[in-house]
């Protein structure tokens, strides 16, 4: 179906800081936010869900969980820099979803062993073998494969650590590798040696990764990047215009988004609700787009059940089924977040 443009076309200058966070006031007053908080920290985590989590921590301004959240991502730091890795973690971009929270941690702290472990997480991002020929990341150890998840892991990481032409080289690869002109949505999975897609399809919270972590790299990236920071408006703008499309009239998305014989599934109108918030706020989106992300989250909101698990996301641990996940917890606190800010 068609729909509305929503979006901003003047230009986006406004610098963006590293710890701009401020606390979600609402916390206090709405107590789902508070039962989805505990419920996440109930779950185990891999890598990016530690990260995930530790970002969803630093972005509602609870610094001394943020520290927390870092120091244990620290703790489990492989030799080689990679953080948050559980025994036996086959990423290369996943462990660097807990980066920008190590770094606000060292900041806040003090603390150089945190500033070290920081400057090892970007030290393998930059120097890892696992990459393709044109020095995108590739996110597995095991095979030569660009997923789509990688947009949300490392891009916004090494903006944050300062590394903005590495992160927008990043972004540009990932989207070569995985954009589909024709629908304007990401696939999920490019093998860099055999050319071939591995999964083709276009899975929504891969979509999601996409749009939250781009939005977070125009707001890491200095006003001296004008220029690049309006690509990426552009980008995000194009994948929103499309994406919003496939809405469903309850405000939520099928896991691919579109095949409606895939499951119904939460997270991915979390992770556009909180790009359009965070969109509107900064003023490279329109606020007329704010209605769309007030249903999206009233369908979230519904979902949330008596022990605050955000029910019917994309489940771990397999992720093709509808069940609780890590990501699914701290999006529906980044969206409040984002919508308090």
């Amino acid at each position: 179906m068609k729909r509305r443009t929503f979006f901003k076309t003047s230009a986006f200058a406004s610098p963006a800081v590293l710890m701009g966070c401020r606390m979600n006031e609402n916390e206090a007053s709405d107590p789902m936010i508070k039962k989805v908080e505990m419920a996440m920290l109930s779950m185990q985590r891999a890598s990016w869900e530690q990260g995930v989590a530790a970002q969803a921590f630093l972005e509602s301004g609870n610094k001394e969980m943020t520290i927390r959240m870092a120091y244990e991502a620290v703790l489990r730091q492989q030799e080689d820099g990679r953080l948050s890795v559980l025994y036996t973690g086959n990423g290369v971009t996943d462990p660097a979803a807990s980066g920008q929270a190590v770094l606000y941690a060292a900041e806040k702290t003090g603390d150089e062993k945190l500033r070290e472990a920081s400057a090892n997480m970007v030290s393998y991002l930059l120097t890892t073998e696992h990459r393709a020929e044109n020095g995108t990341l590739h996110h597995i150890r095991s095979g030569p494969e660009i997923w789509i998840d990688a947009m949300y892991m490392a891009p916004p990481f090494l903006a944050a650590a300062g590394q903005y032409d590495e992160a927008i080289k990043q972004i540009d690869g990932f989207r070569k590798a995985l954009w589909s002109e024709p629908s304007k949505l990401y696939s999920h999975r490019w093998n860099t040696e055999e050319k071939v897609f591995v999964n083709k399809k276009f899975w929504g919270v891969g979509n999601g990764w996409t749009l939250a972590g781009i939005s977070r790299v125009i707001e890491l990236l200095p006003a001296a990047y004008a220029t690049q920071i309006q690509k990426l408006i552009g980008y995000e703008q194009e994948h929103l215009s499309s994406i919003l499309s496939y809405m469903r009239s309850d405000g939520l998305y099928h896991d691919i988004i579109d095949d409606p014989s895939s499951f119904v599934e939460t997270n991915l109108g979390q992770m556009i609700a909180y790009t359009i918030y965070t969109g509107v706020r900064a003023g490279w989106l329109d606020k007329n787009l704010i209605p769309e992300a007030e249903k999206m989250r009233s369908a979230a909101r519904s979902k949330v059940d008596e022990y605050g698990y955000v029910t019917d996301v994309c489940g771990a641990p397999y992720f093709n089924a509808p069940g609780r996940a890590t990501e699914g917890q701290a999006f529906f606190m980044l969206m409040e977040a984002a919508r308090n800010k």
